[in-house]
C-alpha cells in the first residue's frame, strides 16, 4: 500500500474550509497529483445535516448554526471535544465495496474502545458505533460514541468519522442524532475514561491503516 498521507489539525477549523479543502484533496487524489489523506481535527458547535436527513430533525436552530452538506447520512453535532476523521481515500486501487470500506472504519473504532475496556459494536440498521458495555456495567440501551457519514467521487472518498470524547453532550438534547428518537449519545469522559486527543489520534491511525490491508 502507497503511504497515506497523515495530516492533523490541533486548532479548530472552520466546517465549510474543510469542506473546500477535501473537495480540492479529492480531485488531486483523482488526477493523480496528491497522496492519499487521512485528516483529525475538530470543529466548533454546529449540526450538519447530510443528504438524508430530514428538518424536523433538528429541535432548535437557534441554539448553533446548521449546515446543510453532500455526505451520507442524517443529522448530527460537531463541537470542541469531538475528534473528527476525515477519509481522503482512493478506492480504485482497492476493493470497491463502500459497505466494506463503512465496516473498517466501524471495527478500527470497536478495536481502539477494547483498549479502555469498552465493549461496542455495529448494526447493520444504523450505521455508527455503538457502546454496549463499560468495565462490565451493561446499560439498558447501547448509546452512540461514534458517527459515520461520507461522500464517494469517482471512487474516491472523502467526509469520514466523529468521535466523542469529552464534548457537551447537552447538544445531542436539540437534534434526533442520525435521524433516531429513541437512543443517546455518549463520551469517552462520560464513560470515566480520560483520554488525550493525541492519543486517540495516534492510536486510531495506527489501527485503522492496519485493517485498510485488508481491502
Amino acid at each position: 500500500m502507497e503511504e497515506i498521507e497523515i495530516k492533523i489539525s490541533r486548532d479548530e477549523i472552520n466546517y465549510d474550509e474543510a469542506i473546500l479543502f477535501m473537495e480540492s484533496k479529492v480531485e488531486n487524489i483523482n488526477n493523480n497529483l496528491s497522496k492519499e489523506l487521512l485528516w483529525f481535527l475538530t470543529h466548533n458547535h454546529i449540526f450538519t445535516q447530510g443528504t438524508s436527513a430530514k428538518n424536523n430533525e433538528v429541535l432548535n436552530s437557534s441554539i448553533i448554526d446548521v449546515i446543510k452538506t453532500n455526505r451520507g447520512g442524517k443529522t448530527t453535532y460537531h463541537g470542541p471535544g469531538q475528534r473528527i476523521v476525515y477519509f481522503m481515500l482512493n478506492l480504485n486501487n482497492k476493493k470497491k465495496d463502500i459497505r466494506k470500506f463503512i465496516s473498517i472504519i466501524e471495527d478500527s473504532l470497536i478495536t481502539f474502545l477494547k483498549n479502555y475496556h469498552i465493549e461496542a459494536k455495529a448494526f447493520k440498521d444504523r450505521v455508527g458505533i455503538w457502546v454496549i458495555k463499560n468495565n462490565k456495567i451493561t446499560f439498558d440501551k447501547e448509546k452512540k460514541i461514534g458517527a459515520i457519514g461520507l461522500r464517494v467521487k469517482k471512487w474516491i472518498t472523502y467526509h469520514g468519522m466523529s468521535f466523542n470524547i469529552n464534548p457537551d453532550l447537552k447538544y445531542y438534547d436539540y437534534i434526533h442524532s442520525c435521524g433516531l428518537k429513541e437512543y443517546k449519545n455518549t463520551s469517552m469522559e462520560e464513560l470515566g475514561i480520560k483520554l488525550d486527543q493525541n492519543e486517540f489520534d495516534e492510536s486510531f491511525k495506527d489501527i485503522f491503516i492496519n485493517k485498510l490491508k485488508s481491502i
